[in-house]
């Protein structure tokens, strides 16, 4: 791991199981990370835990938002919960990036209220990544915009690409736009007037896309609206889950079976940490002014450590003002 420094706030109240799961992934990612400095941000009882951690600091914050509440209400409404002053470390350049597992709107919402958006983004755009055949491919947007325009979709590629770039190591990202066909003719007319200006506007787009093309690895990024994203990475998780499971009960349905699997266990670990999301720990929401990764609010400890660790190879790799340049200078290529 680097030793290049770089700092991250951590919400120590975000998660179904926080603060316990995230005491736990903070010490397993600065245990692997002797660059990483980490902000955790929580109520004083409970930042306690944490004290013993080297390379840690505590910032206290006595408000909790929880995952039932109004996103933007309790944005404003909660100055002083984990959540907002996580997002004001960013905002004041205390920390290069936040992660929290907590409410995923309030989490939208204080980085995109607070940290503030990027000049000449006309909407941050949440990614996921997806595990592939060759390499994982950037999915996005994924729930931050149900209803988008076709110069938004431009931005949506160009911010996947850069991320694709830094976090993923893919020197020239190949984009696609998730359509019904691969003719430029095909879908609707927000994907035709999209594929125009993406033909035009982003290097590295190499046209539509279809559903079966998402776990392929055929392109590093793929683009869509919000709704169609997010409908998209639901399918693909409950799908994972539910062949594992099917696998698991054909191995262990009977004697001969059960030898069977034995035999095939090494193979089936490394298929299941494969489509793993625990690997990334969260989903960027590209396109403000910082890098704010969001996990899932089922974390464990490792997708902690995970999420911690790919912020901090967000900041190091300067993803922030990679995406500042291309969305400045379109036509250029943001390294």
């Amino acid at each position: 791991m680097s030793e290049v420094s770089a700092t991250v706030a951590v919400d120590l109240m975000g998660g179904d199981r926080a603060p316990d799961v995230v005491v736990e992934g903070v010490g397993s990612a600065l245990a692997a990370d002797p660059g990483l400095h980490v902000l955790l941000v929580g109520p004083e009882h409970a930042l306690v835990a944490a004290a013993g951690f080297e390379r840690c600091t505590p910032v206290p914050a006595h408000e909790v938002i929880t995952m039932d509440e109004h996103p933007a209400n309790a944005v404003r409404s909660k100055k002083d919960s984990s959540i907002v002053v996580g997002a004001r470390l960013v905002r004041e350049g205390r920390a290069g990036g936040f992660f929290s597992a907590g409410n995923t709107g309030a989490c939208m919402a204080a980085a995109t209220l607070v940290v503030g958006r990027l000049r000449g983004v006309e909407r941050p755009a949440l990614a996921a990544v997806i595990p592939t055949g060759e390499r994982p491919t950037v999915l996005l947007d994924v729930g931050a915009n149900a209803d988008v325009r076709p110069e938004m979709l431009l931005q949506f590629g160009h911010m996947g690409a850069a991320y694709a770039r830094i976090t993923l190591g893919v020197a020239s990202p190949r984009v696609g736009l998730l359509n019904i066909g691969e003719e430029p003719t095909k879908g609707s007319m927000l994907a035709q007037e999209a594929y125009a200006l993406l033909t035009e506007g982003l290097p590295g787009f190499v046209g539509n896309v279809e559903g079966r093309d998402v776990t392929s690895g055929t392109v590093d990024v793929i683009v869509t609206d919000g709704f169609t994203g997010n409908v998209t990475l639901k399918v693909l998780e409950g799908l994972s889950r539910q062949l594992l499971s099917e696998i698991k009960a054909a191995l262990t349905s009977s004697t001969i079976n059960k030898l069977a699997a034995a035999v095939v266990q090494p193979s089936l670990v490394a298929l299941k940490e494969r489509l793993d999301p625990d690997v990334y720990g969260g989903a960027p929401l590209l396109g403000v002014n910082g890098v704010c990764m969001i996990g899932h609010g089922s974390s464990s400890a490792r997708a902690i450590a995970s999420g911690v660790a790919t912020t901090a190879k967000a900041v190091r790799g300067g993803l922030t003002e990679a995406i500042a340049v291309a969305i400045r200078e379109p036509g250029g290529d943001a390294v």
